[in-house]
């Protein structure tokens, strides 16, 4: 059988290693965007469902057509522990991807959380279970499952690209891609900056946080400091 773009499932050539993934998982989202000098985000419209907790995964992408879960369906067929499930399906929230009883199968595959560019339902059993679960949104109303749709393929999610195999990680700011190439140097900045905070945490605690910055800033932008 010929393939067809836009209805297939792929193999994924690389997936980032476990010990990176796991290095990830002990950093806040927010810390990791800004060593990846704030320009990747997933929007703001993806909020948790779940109760709490952050992930962190490889990626196993579904381009999913708006309504229709066929291919998630396929897709959670083929994970392996360690999975964040990531769907493009264009944010239509007419339509609930997912519900409790692909939620619990997938538990039972192993994957590790979900990434949602559309609606879900069953809303309390996601709260209930507390599998990590970013979503755009719920409604009662079920999907369709007749295709069509891919698996393992770049997928993006308001700008965000998403390469099968990559990082995922979320916490409650929100959701974050870490590319597999370039991983390693993210990481490292990551640690870095996170070690600067704690001891500026330290700083404000014991009153000695350097603040003249600001005032730096404000008089190199051109700011008049008539309160002097």
């Amino acid at each position: 059988m010929t393939m067809t773009t836009g209805f297939r499932i792929l193999k994924r050539d690389r997936v980032a290693a476990p010990e990176i993934v796991a290095e990830f998982a002990k950093l806040p989202v927010a810390n990791v965007s800004d060593s990846m000098s704030r320009m990747t985000a997933a929007g703001s419209r993806l909020r948790p469902m779940h109760t709490s907790g952050g992930m962190a995964g490889v990626a196993l992408t579904v381009k999913a057509r708006p309504g229709d879960n066929l291919m998630l369906h396929a897709a959670i067929d083929r994970a392996v522990p360690g999975d964040v499930i990531v769907v493009d399906a264009g944010g239509a929230l007419d339509n609930a991807l997912m519900g409790e009883l692909m939620l619990a199968y997938a538990i039972k595959k192993g994957v590790v959380g979900f990434v949602i560019d559309g609606a879900i339902r069953d809303l309390d059993n996601f709260r209930e279970t507390n599998l990590p679960t970013w979503a755009a949104g719920v409604t009662h109303r079920g999907p369709y499952k007749d295709g069509p749709g891919e698996v393992n393929v770049p997928i993006a999610i308001d700008g965000m690209v998403f390469h099968p195999g990559d990082i995922v990680i979320g916490d409650s700011d929100g959701v974050l891609c870490v590319p597999i190439d370039g991983a390693e140097t993210i990481l490292k900045a990551t640690q870095d900056k996170s070690a600067k905070e704690i001891k500026q945490m330290a700083d404000i605690e014991a009153g000695t946080n350097d603040r003249t910055w600001v005032d730096r800033a404000l008089k190199e932008r051109g700011c008049a400091l008539l309160d002097d």
